[in-house]
C-alpha cells in the first residue's frame, strides 16, 4: 500500500491528534485535504476531517482500518481554512472537535445534500386501454393520468398529488405499471433568497463621496493594490458615511476578482446591512448570502455551497462568518469592530474581530476595521503603527452631531404616572417630537418590567435558587425571571421571608418604560423590542421596516437598537439610565459607557431634520459620561490609556481568565488557591498572577465559580507553559476549570 492512500484524520470525539486510516479504492477519487468522512474508532463509527494525504507516522502493517465513506464530494474545509482552524484552537485553548464545530454548518457536518424534488410524467407509450380500465376501477388514478396527458413537461410530484387530492400510494402503482414515469432533479434553492434577509427597498445608486471619504476611498484602493496583508482602521463618527466607504472598496475587490467577508456584532444588524449590500452590488449581477445563528438548516447549506462553489462572492453575517469558504478572499470588513458581541462566550471562546485579522494574514488580504469609537485595542495597534487609519471626522452632507442634554435625575421631581422613570424634560420632549411627526428612540438596557423585588420592612430580596443574580419582575406574566438560567416562578404578593404584606419593585426594565412611555403618549404607537420579545424569526426585520415606514412613533429597546441602525425621521433619543454600564466590576466600565453613549446618541438626527439627545443620569459629572457628551473621542482616550498603563491592563498587555467551577463552594475555592500558589511557584517571574477570587457572578446554574487572572506579554509564549503545568496538577474530577483568553465579559 502506497503511502498516498493513507490519509490522517482529525476526529470529532476529543482527539488532540490526528489518527490514520487506509483509503478504499471507490472513495481515494474523491477524497481531499479538508473533506468530511466517516471512520471506525473503538466500537464505534465517528465524524472527522482529513487533516493529510499521507502520513509522517511509522504505522505497523495491518494496524491500519479503512475510511467508512466520504461524507459530502465538496471538502468541507479549505487548506486556509485548515491552517486557521489550527490557530484558532491553539491560541484559544480549544478542542479540534470544538473548532470544527464552530467553522462547518451543522447541515455540512451531517451530509445534508441538495434537496432532490421528484418530478412525473405520463409514459407516451402506456396502453389506451390500460388507462381505459382504471376509469372504473380506480377514478383517482385516472384523474391523475387526464391530468398527466395535458402536460407537456414533467411536473413536481408532491405539489401534483397535493393539489389533485391524490395519495402518493396511488400514484406509486401506476410507476409501478409503467403509465408513469418518475425521475430526479435537485431542487433549485436560493441561498440569496432567505426569508430573513428580506430588507425593505433601498437606493441602489452610489452617493457621491464628500472629501474626507474619497480620500478614505483612494486610501484603501492603494491597500488593496498592494495585494498584501494589511489591517487599517476606519475611524468615523456616527453618521459620517462608513458604509458609502465600505461599499466602495468593496467594488474595487469585486471588479478584481477577489471576494468579500462582511462581518456585524448583532444578528439583527444583518437584514439591514444586507439590504443595502444587495441593492447596490444586484446591477451588477453579484449574489450575497447571509452567515449567521438564526437561518434554518436548509438555508445554511445553500449559503455555505453558494459560497463554496464560487456562486456569491459576498458573505454578511455575524462572527461565524468569518469561516465562510469563500474563494479568493480578497477584504474582510469588521464594522463596529468594538463590539463585545464579537467575542463568543462559549468554547472556542474566539473574537470574530481578531481572528478576522488572523484570516486576513492568511489570505494575504486587506482587513478593514470600522467603528465610530473603536476599541482601544485598536487604536494602540494604530499608535505602534501596527495598523492604519482612515477618519472620517464630519457628518455627510454637513448634518450637526446632535445636541446631548444631561438630566440629574437626583434632583428630577417626578413626573406623574411614570414612576419617576421619565423626566419631565424627555416627556415634552417626547410630546414635541410626536405632535411634529417625528420619531423617537429610547434605550434602557435591561429587560422585563423591574429589576427586582425587596421587602422594604426586612430588606429580603428575590433571588434565583441557582445564580447569584437577583429576580427580573416581569409584568405580563406575573413571574420573576432568572435572565442567566431562565429560572422563574411565580411572582410574590408579599414577602416570602417576613410576611410583610407589601413588596416593592425597584429599579426599571423596558416593560416598565413602555407603560411609562403610554401614560404620557396614549396615542403614540409604541413598541418594544428586546430579547423577551423577539420570539418569532422575521419579527425584528418587520419593525424595523414599518418604523423605517413611519408606522411606529416610539421604540424602546436595549442593546439590539442601540447601534448601526440608520433612520432619518429619528430626531430624538432618550437614555434612561446612562449608569447602568458604569458601574459594572469591569476594568472596561468607562470605556463601554462612552461608547454606549456616542454610538446611541448617533441614531439621532441622522436625516434632514437636527436631532437631540437625553441622558438621564445619577452621576452625571462622570468622566466617560462628560467626554461623551462633547464628543470628545481624544480627551477620554487620554485619560482611559493613563488608567490601563498604570494597571497594565489591555491594551499594553494580554489578559488570560481561569475560571474554576463546581457543585462544591469549599472544594472550587480549595483547589483555585492551591492552582494559584503552584502557578505563582513556577511561572511567577515571567507573568503576573492575580487571585483567585469568587467570580463577581458567584454562582451560575448551580455552579460556583472563581477566577484568576494572568497578565502576559504575549499568548503565544505563556499559554503553552500554563497548559503543560495544569496537564501535570492534580485537579479533583469535580472541579472544571477553563481558560478565556482576551476575554471581553469579566462575570
Amino acid at each position: 500500500m502506497s503511502e498516498e492512500q493513507i490519509v490522517e484524520v482529525i476526529t470529532f470525539s476529543g482527539f488532540d491528534k490526528a489518527l490514520a486510516y487506509k483509503v478504499p479504492d471507490h472513495a481515494f477519487g474523491s477524497l481531499q485535504v479538508g473533506s468530511l468522512v466517516k471512520v471506525p474508532l473503538r466500537n464505534r463509527s465517528e465524524v472527522g476531517i482529513v487533516s493529510q494525504i499521507g502520513t509522517g507516522q511509522v504505522i505497523p502493517k495491518g494496524k491500519l482500518k479503512f475510511i467508512y465513506e466520504v461524507i459530502n464530494k465538496i471538502p468541507a474545509l479549505t487548506p486556509d481554512l485548515l491552517k486557521l482552524a489550527k490557530w484558532l484552537g491553539f491560541y484559544y485553548n480549544a478542542s479540534p472537535e470544538s473548532v470544527f464545530e464552530a467553522m462547518i454548518p451543522l447541515p455540512i457536518r451531517k451530509g445534508m445534500d441538495m434537496k432532490v424534488e421528484k418530478l412525473i410524467q405520463i409514459n407516451p407509450d402506456a396502453s389506451q386501454e390500460a388507462i381505459a380500465n382504471l376509469i372504473k376501477r380506480a377514478p383517482k388514478q385516472a384523474d391523475l393520468l387526464e391530468f398527466l396527458k395535458e402536460q407537456k413537461t414533467p411536473i413536481p410530484k408532491n405539489k401534483t398529488l397535493e393539489s389533485l387530492k391524490i395519495s402518493p400510494s396511488s400514484c406509486d402503482g401506476l410507476i409501478k405499471k409503467g403509465l408513469i414515469l418518475e425521475t430526479s432533479q435537485q431542487d433549485e434553492r436560493i441561498a440569496y433568497e432567505d426569508t430573513l434577509s428580506k430588507a425593505e427597498a433601498v437606493e441602489n445608486t452610489a452617493h457621491k463621496l464628500n472629501e474626507e471619504q474619497a480620500n478614505a476611498v483612494d486610501g484603501l484602493e492603494k491597500l488593496i493594490d498592494e495585494k498584501a496583508f494589511k489591517v487599517a482602521l476606519l475611524h468615523g463618527i456616527t453618521g459620517s458615511g462608513k458604509t458609502e466607504v465600505y461599499l466602495s472598496a468593496m467594488k474595487k475587490v469585486l471588479k478584481d476578482g477577489g471576494g468579500v467577508i462582511f462581518l456585524v456584532p448583532e444578528v439583527a444588524l444583518a437584514p439591514q446591512t444586507v439590504g443595502r449590500i444587495r441593492s447596490r452590488f444586484k446591477v451588477l449581477g453579484e449574489k450575497v448570502v447571509v452567515w449567521h445563528s438564526q437561518l434554518s438548516n436548509g438555508e445554511r447549506y445553500d449559503s455555505w455551497l453558494a459560497v463554496r462553489q464560487g456562486e456569491a462572492r459576498i458573505v454578511v453575517g455575524a462572527r461565524s462568518a468569518i469561516f465562510a469558504p469563500i474563494p479568493n478572499l480578497k477584504l474582510i470588513i469588521v464594522d463596529e469592530e468594538h463590539e463585545p458581541a464579537f467575542k463568543q462566550e462559549d468554547t472556542p471562546r474566539y473574537n470574530g474581530r481578531d481572528v478576522a485579522v488572523y484570516r486576513s494574514m492568511l489570505s494575504n488580504c486587506l482587513c478593514l476595521l470600522g467603528s465610530a469609537t473603536p476599541s482601544l485595542e485598536s487604536l494602540y495597534n494604530v499608535s505602534i503603527k501596527k495598523y492604519h487609519v482612515l477618519k472620517l471626522t464630519k457628518r455627510v452632507d454637513d448634518r450637526q452631531i446632535p445636541r446631548i442634554d444631561l438630566i440629574d435625575m437626583r434632583r428630577e421631581k417626578p413626573r406623574p404616572n411614570t414612576s419617576g422613570i421619565i423626566s419631565n424634560y424627555l416627556a415634552e420632549k417626547l410630546l414635541t417630537r410626536f405632535e411634529l411627526k417625528e420619531q423617537s428612540i429610547l434605550f434602557l438596557n435591561r429587560r422585563g418590567y423591574s429589576s427586582s423585588m425587596i421587602c422594604p420592612e426586612c430588606g429580603h430580596v428575590e433571588s434565583c435558587e441557582h445564580c447569584s443574580l437577583t429576580l427580573t419582575y416581569h409584568k405580563k406574566i406575573q413571574k420573576l425571571k432568572c435572565h442567566t438560567c431562565n429560572f422563574e416562578k411565580k411572582a410574590p404578593t408579599g414577602c416570602p421571608h417576613c410576611k410583610f404584606p407589601k413588596i416593592r419593585l425597584q429599579g426599571s426594565g423596558t416593560q416598565r418604560v413602555e407603560e411609562a412611555v403610554r401614560n404620557v403618549l396614549p396615542h403614540a404607537k409604541i413598541v418594544r423590542i428586546d430579547a423577551d420579545t423577539m420570539v418569532k424569526k422575521d419579527l425584528y426585520r418587520e419593525i424595523l421596516s414599518d418604523f423605517r415606514r413611519g408606522k411606529i412613533d416610539i421604540l424602546i429597546g436595549t442593546q439590539m437598537i442601540a447601534k448601526g441602525l440608520d433612520f432619518p425621521n429619528v430626531t430624538l433619543v432618550g437614555l434612561i439610565n446612562a449608569d447602568l454600564s458604569l458601574h459594572i466590576s469591569d476594568f472596561r466600565a468607562a470605556e463601554r459607557t462612552f461608547q454606549l453613549l456616542v454610538q446611541v446618541s448617533g441614531r439621532a438626527g441622522r436625516g434632514d431634520r437636527a436631532g437631540e439627545v437625553v441622558v438621564q443620569t445619577l452621576t452625571p459629572h462622570s468622566p466617560p459620561i462628560q467626554y461623551a457628551r462633547r464628543s470628545d473621542f481624544d480627551g477620554f482616550l487620554e485619560e482611559e490609556l493613563a488608567m490601563r498603563k498604570e494597571f497594565n491592563y489591555p491594551p499594553y498587555r494580554h489578559l488570560i481568565r481561569h475560571i474554576f467551577k463546581g457543585k462544591n463552594a469549599e472544594k472550587v475555592e480549595f483547589y483555585a488557591e492551591q492552582w494559584a500558589d503552584h502557578i505563582d511557584k513556577h511561572l511567577g517571574e515571567q507573568l503576573e498572577i492575580r487571585g483567585p477570587a469568587p467570580a463577581p457572578l458567584e454562582k451560575i446554574k448551580d455552579d460556583y465559580r472563581f477566577h484568576l487572572w494572568y497578565f502576559v506579554d504575549s499568548v503565544t509564549k505563556q499559554l503553552p507553559k500554563i497548559l503543560e503545568h495544569r496537564e501535570k496538577f492534580p485537579f479533583d474530577a469535580a472541579v472544571i476549570n477553563t481558560l478565556d483568553i482576551d476575554p471581553m465579559n469579566v462575570s
